[in-house]
């Protein structure tokens, strides 16, 4: 990515938060705001970036768009929104963009949408992200994911989504669905469901911005605090989740004095501040067990009682379950573990067969193993989980 496009990148959520406001429509407003990329990709390698690039992205785009409100001004709507708009410029405080910010990031998360709808929306207007990126980033072609991002704008304006900070009333319910929308990126960072990485190293870095961002929109929730730390945890093992081959490295194989201690010794700093002020959430609890195997230097020294007890804090979910059964098995023993993984319903799952093989292996089921190796190979679809797969299964034999 050129200077120039992380510089675009950072302004571009609170251009279009700020023009959106103004001008009363997210189309135009994101038009207005790439016509003024455009005008910046020509101009500034040669004058160099403003002082303020939000500020020169911002009135920029805002004249562009009342350039084509003029040409297209033949009806009284129009022409009254043009009166208004060529009236004294604006000046938008500091104050007024985050709260910008933040309509513009619950517009994009509004449960109306499908959750697809909401991540691709998010990354394109809050990212920044280009249509493109965001394509290769969840592996479809490029005009699947413009219809996509077309169908939820149509949404809002069919739907009537206001354009607003929730209520307090209405803002949990509101705030769970952006913070879903973040970790749902996280997730597909740390293990994309198809393609040939292990690990996004574009999509890390995405989530991660996202999850500041909310942590500096809604300071006082611990919820936010919680995510970034998870996410940051997570991002912490990287470099030791893929090996110099590129091959998968599971948590419990990892190097751990590859990790990058900068991002845990923050990660664990967060989980600290948040669970101090006494509110613990579900991201909180999940960044809290991460920072529990921060501590420990290998897999074995993990404090597993502590992770139990954790895991009990969350809502019990089959993947929940799951994870808890893990940390049983290393606690009671593998057919302690194996007796609850057999109880729940995630046949579809690769990851319940993989854990499944692995605990039968160490019961010494060696052809059970290999079956349920089978398994978890014909219900993945990302080719490095299945080198993996096919690594442990063959080292069985």
């Amino acid at each position: 990515m050129s200077p120039l496009e992380e510089v675009f990148r950072e302004v571009h959520g609170r251009a279009v938060a700020v023009l959106t406001r103004q001008l009363g429509d997210l189309d135009l407003a994101e038009e207005a705001v790439a016509e003024a990329y455009a005008t910046a990709a020509a101009t500034w390698p040669e004058r160099g970036v403003p002082p303020s690039p939000a500020g020169w992205v911002i009135t920029t785009a805002r004249n562009r768009a009342v350039d084509r409100l003029r040409r297209e001004a033949v009806g009284t709507a129009k022409l009254a929104e043009l009166a208004r708009l060529t009236a004294e410029p604006e000046v938008v405080e500091v104050g007024a963009v985050r709260d910008d910010q933040l309509r513009l990031l619950f517009t994009c998360c509004h449960p109306a949408l499908a959750p697809e709808a909401r991540v691709a929306l998010t990354l394109r207007m809050v990212g920044g992200l280009t249509t493109a990126e965001i394509a290769r980033g969840f592996l479809v072609p490029e005009p699947t994911m413009a219809a996509r991002i077309t169908r939820a704008k149509h949404k809002i304006a069919r739907a009537r989504i206001p354009y607003r900070v929730p209520s307090e009333a209405d803002l949990p319910q509101r705030l769970a669905s952006a913070l879903a929308v973040v970790h749902l990126v996280g997730t597909e960072a740390h293990s994309p469901a198809t393609g040939d990485l292990g690990v996004r190293d574009d999509l890390t870095a995405d989530a991660v911005r996202l999850a500041r961002l909310l942590v500096e929109l809604v300071p006082g929730e611990p919820e936010c605090r919680g995510l970034l730390a998870l996410l940051l945890l997570t991002a912490s093992r990287r470099p030791a989740r893929v090996d110099d081959a590129g091959a998968l490295v599971p948590l419990d194989r990892q190097d751990r004095s590859r990790w990058d201690r900068a991002l845990v010794a923050e990660g664990q700093a967060l989980v600290r501040a948040c669970l101090r002020t006494g509110r613990p959430g579900p991201y909180q609890v999940q960044a809290a067990i991460a920072a529990v195997h921060a501590d420990a230097p290998t897999w074995a020294s993990t404090d597993w009682s502590q992770v139990v007890a954790l895991y009990d804090q969350l809502p019990p979910t089959p993947v929940v379950l799951l994870n808890r059964a893990v940390a049983v098995a290393e606690l009671d023993g593998p057919s302690v573990g194996l007796a609850l993984v057999d109880r729940l319903d995630l046949d579809a799952s690769p990851v319940l067969h993989a854990v499944r093989a692995g605990l039968l292996r160490r019961l010494d089921r060696v052809e059970d193993a290999r079956a349920a190796y089978d398994a978890a190979l014909a219900r993945t679809r990302n080719t490095a989980e299945q080198a993996d797969l096919r690594r442990r299964r063959a080292a069985l034999s």
